[in-house]
């Protein structure tokens, strides 16, 4: 990857979003980072990244939420070549008791703010001829499971909008593509299983191998470094006729 093109990766301050802006840092990427946590925390692994990788390393802490926000920071960034929508956050209920605030919620920043970030990326991206906007969907954006009905339809949601972009852009030297993760041991994850032990009515450690593994054939859990190279590939000039594609990273879960 030819250093010194930007990296924009949101949701980058923990999990899978943080694999990936090191991994980018690490292959010569300039980074954004964006999410929320505490102020000193984000400025040491802020620090951390730039002294290890030699690269700029800033930090942005728009809400996801929040078109305006959004805007904002895409404004205050400028150029961004590489476009990581990894924002996300979860809540798991059947669909009578789903509280309404929580799917607004949900759809806000896992569909919606990967559609107002795009969208401020694109013109930039035909200027320079060049850009890559990779969406970590999920194994949710390509089937469903029960008691996950905003998360499935705004992962499914995503994986339509990397599509679409992916045929309105083809002949501008950009790519578009998702990655679909099985399930990953992150913050996210980990606050899930006492949601679905109560939902389910079983212990959090029956939770961890009847359900969250049970249709990984692997029977373990995915690795962020394995999410982060996949992303880091995509962004390469290696990578520039992948395009509209939804790339499963699941252990085996689709393949049923």
């Amino acid at each position: 990857m030819p250093p010194r093109r930007t990296a924009l990766v949101t949701g980058s301050t923990s999990g899978i979003g943080h694999g990936i802006a090191e991994a980018l840092a690490r292959a010569g990427c300039d980074i954004v980072l964006n999410g929320f946590g505490d102020a000193a925390a984000i400025e040491r692994e802020r620090a951390s990244i730039a002294q290890a990788t030699g690269v700029k390393v800033r930090y942005e802490n728009a809400d996801m939420s929040k078109p305006a926000d959004i805007e904002a920071m895409m404004k205050r960034v400028g150029e961004v070549d590489v476009l990581v929508n990894n924002a996300g956050i979860q809540h798991v209920a059947p669909i009578e008791s789903f509280p309404p605030e929580k799917w607004d919620a949900i759809l806000a920043i896992n569909l919606s703010a990967a559609f107002h970030a795009t969208r401020l990326a694109i013109p930039g991206m035909k200027a320079r001829k060049w850009g890559r906007i990779v969406n970590i969907a999920s194994a949710h954006g390509l089937i469903a499971s029960p008691f996950k009905s905003a998360y499935v339809a705004a992962k499914h949601g995503l994986v339509g909008l990397t599509r679409t972009v992916a045929l309105e852009v083809a002949e501008d030297g950009i790519t578009a593509n998702a990655i679909c993760p099985g399930y990953v041991l992150t913050p996210l994850v980990k606050a899930q299983i006492p949601d679905q032990a109560r939902t389910h009515g079983m212990s959090e450690d029956e939770v961890v191998q009847k359900v969250m593994l049970a249709e990984q054939p692997t029977r373990r859990f995915i690795e962020i470094g394995e999410i982060a190279a996949l992303a880091v590939y995509l962004a390469s000039d290696a990578a520039k006729s992948i395009t509209g594609a939804a790339l499963s990273i699941d252990g085996g879960w689709t393949a049923h």
